[in-house]
């Protein structure tokens, strides 16, 4: 028979909890953040600074720098006084002045003041400042003929009929101005053979660059130029004739579209002188008329001495 007075034994298992973990890392890390924020910042601060600011930052924190006046109440600075014109930071440009007595024959007006610098300051000066303005004068120009040269290749590529002839057509801002040049490609001319008259789309071309170069203080010269080995069925017509004439053909169309004569400098035929690729002459390449245009030269000054 089963006992059923045996007590029921239940066991319960406690697991124990983890240790409780402390913040001191979330302050660690927002400490690391925030100086990472600061560092950034402060990187960001230095790279939007003009070197102006920047400099006149380490002026601020130079120490001021003393005269060598003398004080008659001696103490720590040894007799030393600051400038007369007040607490200034190293690198100021501040004018020294200083007071003596005046002569015996002027005792009566009191003291005299002595400017160091006066005229040779002076002059100094006025060179600074015709350098500077020499400087953004020569900026300006630059300025001005890198846009007429965007306007320029913007111009031929509005025109459908000179589309398909942009490889001919080069334009290249140098340090003298620009230098545009017509050329002829292998199949693809830009005149006739042995003619001084243009194509319809290279007559296009030319007369869309008049109205822009005319707006610019500049002089042009135009050179034309032909390939070794061409024909002329007229003995008395060669290469100088024809590459003198389309030149002056070029000038031509320039002047009915907007440019004045004074604004040409020179019209010249090189023949076969001067090729566009000196190792091959016979190139179709080296068919092209070439203007360069540079800029004028700005008047004397009256003053000026030579």
């Amino acid at each position: 028979m089963a006992n059923y007075d045996q007590p029921i034994i239940i066991k319960k298992v406690r697991k124990a909890a983890h240790a409780h973990h402390g913040g001191a890392w979330k302050i660690a890390y927002a400490d690391f953040v925030t100086a990472m924020m600061a560092f950034f910042l402060l990187m960001w601060l230095i790279s939007m600074t003009t070197p102006e600011q920047k400099e006149g930052l380490a002026n601020y924190f130079a120490p001021a720098s003393l005269s060598t006046t003398t004080s008659g109440a001696g103490g720590v600075m040894g007799g030393n006084a600051m400038d007369n014109s007040g607490n200034q930071m190293s690198g100021s440009s501040a004018d020294v002045i200083e007071d003596r007595p005046a002569s015996p024959q002027s005792s009566d007006q009191g003291t005299t003041d002595t400017h160091i610098g006066g005229a040779a300051r002076q002059q100094g000066s006025e060179r600074r400042a015709s350098s500077d303005s020499e400087f953004n004068l020569q900026s300006l120009e630059a300025q001005a003929f890198h846009s007429a040269a965007a306007s320029i290749k913007q111009a031929w590529q509005s025109l459908p009929e000179v589309t398909p002839f942009l490889d001919n057509l080069l334009v290249e801002q140098t340090e003298e101005g620009l230098d545009i040049q017509i050329i002829d490609q292998q199949g693809r001319p830009m005149f006739p053979e042995g003619s001084k008259y243009p194509l319809e789309p290279t007559r296009a071309a030319i007369a869309a660059i008049g109205p822009i170069l005319q707006q610019l203080n500049a002089q042009v010269t135009i050179s034309g130029h032909t390939a070794a080995g061409g024909r002329y069925d007229n003995p008395r017509y060669g290469p100088w004739e024809l590459s003198a004439d389309r030149a002056n053909v070029v000038r031509s169309i320039l002047g009915e579209f907007g440019m004045s004569d004074d604004r040409f400098k020179a019209v010249a035929g090189r023949a076969t002188g001067e090729p566009f690729f000196p190792n091959d002459p016979y190139m179709a390449a080296n068919e092209r008329v070439r203007i360069t245009v540079v800029h004028t030269a700005p008047p004397v000054p009256a003053g000026l001495a030579f």
